[in-house]
């Protein structure tokens, strides 16, 4: 019997250290793996996450100079071989510097005339023309921006007017980059006169070019311009000489309808109704006395009192 206890005391002795012994591996295997899970997994995934981050930020510094080099670029370009300079949008000196680039918009306006090597004005371009907007801008009573126009060598003939290729109605300046001498009845009633008009009925106009050519290169003085331009999707070409168009049209005889048609509507003309509204008698009728006398404004080139104004700004329209 003594010795069946001993051997049964024996028995459990070996179970308990077993026991103990498979408990303590156990307990030190999930050590470990838990240690693993710690150091081994966790860091790889903070690694990963930060090498992500990393790589976006690289990503955004390299992009952002690349789109504002896409921005100038266009202007580069287009100003290639022209040196850009800045006047005033009033400067009434005539010169041409020669090879160079000016903006001629008022304002924020990016209208933009180059001059050859021989110092002539001989494009103009705007990606949009902008129309003058009296409410918001300093325009005179007479329409302008300015009260005078760049003394372009040319403009003192009697036959020549100092012709804006983007007139003030259509938020041109009055520099000599912007000025030609011009004639004056193609500037006040021909092609240039009509061309403004219908940009200005249209509501402004994109993709403006005027190409201006000379009979040589020692004057300031045009032989003739062209103009392109798109109005509400229309592509719209004029070109013109810098002569008097009555004079042409007289030519080809292509007046005498015009003749008669005038004779017959001067001969309407009430010269009573005029000195009524002409009150100071110098055969000049302002916008306040035609306003005085009932006329609603603007008197356009077709109306019988147009003659007797000063349409100061060229464009066929007094007191727009």
């Amino acid at each position: 019997m003594k010795k069946k206890m001993n051997y049964l005391i024996l028995l459990l002795t070996i179970v308990f250290v077993v026991g103990c012994t498979n408990s303590e591996d156990a307990s030190i295997a999930d050590v470990e793996t838990g240690s693993q899970k710690v150091t081994t997994v966790e860091p790889n995934t903070n690694s990963e996450k930060e090498e992500t981050v990393t790589t976006i930020v690289e990503e955004q510094e390299v992009e952002e100079p690349v789109a504002e080099e896409k921005s100038t670029q266009p202007k580069k370009e287009r100003f290639s071989g022209y040196k850009l300079i800045e006047v005033d949008g009033g400067d009434l000196s005539g010169y041409h510097e020669p090879s160079v680039v000016v903006d001629i918009g008022y304002g924020d306006r990016e209208y933009w005339g180059f001059t050859n090597e021989y110092g002539q004005l001989v494009r103009v371009i705007a990606d949009e023309i902008i129309l003058q907007d009296e409410s918001n801008e300093p325009v005179l009573s007479s329409g302008r921006y300015y009260s005078d126009e760049a003394k372009v060598p040319g403009v003192e003939s009697d036959d020549l007017d100092e012709g804006h290729v983007i007139a003030d109605s259509l938020g041109g300046v009055s520099n000599a980059y912007n000025i030609t001498p011009q004639n004056s009845t193609l500037n006040r009633h021909g092609d240039q006169a009509y061309m403004e008009n219908e940009i200005r009925r249209a509501g402004g106009a994109t993709n403006f070019e005027a190409i201006i050519t000379y009979p040589n290169t020692e004057t300031q003085i045009p032989s003739s311009y062209q103009y392109t331009y798109t109005i509400k999707g229309n592509v719209i070409t004029d070109s013109f000489k810098n002569v008097n168009p009555d004079e042409v049209n007289e030519s080809l005889g292509l007046t005498e309808n015009n003749e008669s048609e005038s004779k017959s509507e001067s001969s309407s003309t009430n010269e009573g109704e005029l000195s009524s509204i002409d009150t100071n008698g110098n055969g000049i009728v302002t916008i306040a006395e035609a306003k005085a006398a009932g006329f609603s404004m603007p008197i356009t080139r077709d109306h019988w009192l147009y003659q007797y104004m000063q349409d100061r700004d060229n464009d066929g329209m007094v007191g727009e």
